[in-house]
């Protein structure tokens, strides 16, 4: 049975099993001839994708959670006009999970000699440089039946930055900060040892302070107060070892040791002090050293971006002589690791006598906040026993403090959360007390 009229054209194109009828061979080649020359001539209409012009412009840096806006230009130098899809690749992490395909494919025309542009934008997940792969472009005919497709190298590098979401607490550490150094009209007496001016004495103020020549020249007894020192040297040490990749909830112990360094770098530097990083596992990862107070923190933020844990057992060994050639001055070394016992023990105690005996040593640690809802967990066996081993857990790691605080370390152990704002309060006590 010949097939004619719509079911011809279907089982010409193939839509329809040929088995089920017994077509003629000469009614499919009277169908096929004008379907190939409408085909052929959309194909040959569709504008050429070798030959179109692709540039890319936008943003170069982002900070993670944020979004950056990567712009592309299409150039169509052809004299025919261009119908296209376009697929704009990029890492799988440079957008949240299930938006990807809305975000990185896009439809334009683009008339013959003229230029379009179209945006793709990226939220990153994760830290460290994003970096663009192919353009395909797919250019259809005006009817839609064929198409021509091609891919391009448009290289471009977007820079995902840290959080910095600790920058809340910044002011409120600012405040403290001023009042340590008398700048507000509250004045405290700090332990420092820059004279800063006399006043009278109140009940509660350490009698060490009582400046007796000046108690002599005047009815009242006066006191000195001191403003805290400046110019001291800090240097932040960040272990990027193994221990350094155990998540945390969403994110690795890194990131959270990241935002705590971060702030404490931007209070020291307010405070006058110079910020140096050293970043070590079994070598440098990054060493950011002398920079002026306002250029710190852009390049903190700058070398942290690419920082990413090694699995490695970091050598406390190598990470003691790196520091101990970065501070060549005498300076607080506020080193961020883990307080797990093994790494402690066997890592860092046995070379921790080099540090104190020519620095102040402070250990920061972030603590995993489960173990905490875990140690308070009841009411079935599964949760006593998971009691039973954070509280375990817990107990280890004030046992390793301890360690630490007998070589006198100045521990400071917390959740990601709270430890930025633990990390600036024990800078501010030491600074309070002399000791930097």
């Amino acid at each position: 049975m010949a097939l004619t009229g719509r079911a011809a054209l279907l089982a010409a194109i193939g839509t329809i099993p040929i088995g089920i009828w017994e077509p003629s061979w000469t009614g499919i080649l009277a169908v096929n001839a004008p379907l190939a020359l409408v085909c052929a001539c959309d194909a040959a209409l569709a504008a050429p994708v070798r030959r179109l012009g692709l540039t890319r412009s936008g943003d170069t840096s982002v900070r993670l959670g944020e979004t950056a806006d990567v712009t592309l230009s299409v150039t169509n130098p052809s004299g025919r006009p261009l119908r296209a899809r376009l697929r704009d690749a990029w890492p799988p992490s440079s957008w949240e999970a299930g938006t990807e395909v809305a975000a990185s494919r896009h439809r334009l025309t683009v008339p013959p000699g003229e230029r379009r542009r179209l945006t793709t934008r990226l939220r990153p997940t994760r830290r460290g440089d994003r970096h663009a792969d192919r353009v395909t472009i797919r250019s259809y005919g005006p009817l839609g039946l064929f198409s021509r497709q091609g891919s391009h190298k448009v290289p471009w590098t977007v820079r995902v930055l840290p959080p910095f979401t600790s920058r809340k607490h910044l002011p409120s550490k600012l405040a403290r900060l001023r009042e340590l150094d008398g700048r507000t009209s509250v004045l405290t007496r700090g332990e420092g040892t820059e004279f800063d001016s006399l006043r009278e004495y109140v009940p509660g103020d350490d009698t060490r302070s009582i400046d007796w020549r000046a108690t002599a020249r005047h009815s009242t007894v006066a006191v000195r107060t001191w403003r805290p020192e400046r110019d001291r040297h800090i240097l932040l040490v960040l272990d990027t070892g193994r221990t350094s990749a155990g998540r945390v909830g969403d994110a690795p112990r890194l990131d959270a040791s990241l935002d705590a360094a971060l702030l404490l770098a931007a209070l020291a530097s307010r405070a006058g002090d110079r910020v140096d990083l050293l970043a070590y596992d079994r070598r440098v990862r990054a060493l950011v050293q002398g920079r002026a107070a306002g250029d710190v923190l852009p390049s903190l933020v700058a070398a942290m971006a690419t920082l990413e844990p090694e699995l490695v057992e970091t050598d406390a060994r190598g990470l003691t002589a790196t520091a101990l050639r970065t501070a060549r001055r005498r300076s607080l070394i506020v080193l961020l690791t883990t307080l797990d016992a093994a790494p402690v023990e066997e890592g860092l105690l046995p070379v921790l006598s080099r540090l104190t005996q020519r620095h102040t040593v402070l250990v920061a640690s972030v603590a995993d906040p489960h173990v905490a809802r875990m140690a308070g967990a009841r009411g079935n066996a599964d949760a006593v026993y998971e009691a039973a081993a954070a509280a375990h857990a817990q107990a280890e790691r004030r046992r390793t403090a301890e360690q630490l605080m007998r070589h006198g370390v100045t521990v400071v152990d917390a959740t990601p959360d709270d430890l930025p704002p633990a990390l600036a309060d024990a800078y501010l006590a030491l600074k309070a007390a002399g000791r930097l």
